[in-house]
Parts: C-alpha cells; structure tokens; sequence
C-alpha cells in the first residue's frame, strides 16, 4: 500500500514490480492484493499498462481500514470486542476492562487519524 501511495497519480504498479522491489513472494502479494481489492482500497487495470492503483487520494486512506482489511476484527485484548465491550465472561467483576477499554480505543483512534499518506 505504502508503494501504491508513493506512486500516486503516476500510473499503475504490477504486483511483480512490487514483489522484486520489496523482496515479497508473488504469490502472497496476490492474496493480499485480492483482500484489499475486494475491499476497494485498491483497484485494478488489465492489460499491457495494467497493475493496480490507489482509487482514492492516500491522504484519504487510514491505516485502520487497512489493518482491518488485512487482519480482520481487531482485537487488542481477548476479554474486549472490538467496539470495547466485554467479551470475557469470567471478567464481569474485573477493574481492568475500563482501562483496557480506554487502551483500545486511543489505538484504534490512532489508527484511523493515521493515513496512508503518512506511511509512504
């Protein structure tokens, strides 16, 4: 993502390019790009100029939809959701959820004011 947010407006980039630049197997660039592609964070043209491009502006891209997308829920803590309620039944009692909670959600804040355009 980060390289496809450096090469914004510039054309398209071919998983293979990216593979050999960033030293990643092919085929695990492929299944990533799949998830992502899917989710619309990115998108592809076939062809001879083909390879895929950002659909949107990097500094419209935050790294939590990024993460999510390539990880699934987010989960920091086992006894918390991801929305910060419990999900621990043993925890009912325990002091720790409100400051777990309050972890999790300076994170995920984090995550989502963070923008690709940062990381490029």
């Amino acid at each position: 993502m980060s390289r496809l947010a450096g090469n914004w407006n510039k054309g398209n980039l071919s998983l293979a390019k990216i593979s050999k630049d960033e030293n990643i197997s092919l085929a695990y660039l492929e299944r990533i790009f799949s998830g992502l592609k899917k989710s619309g964070l990115v998108k592809a043209e076939i062809g001879s100029k083909g390879g895929y491009y950002l659909p949107a502006s990097p500094d419209n891209i935050n790294i939590y939809d990024i993460i999510k997308v390539l990880e699934g829920d987010i989960k920091l803590f086992h006894c918390l959701r991801e929305d910060g309620g419990m999900s621990c039944k043993e925890g009912a009692g325990c002091g720790a959820v409100k400051a777990l909670s309050k972890v999790q959600t300076a994170i995920y804040s984090t995550l989502k004011e963070m923008k690709l355009s940062d990381i490029k």
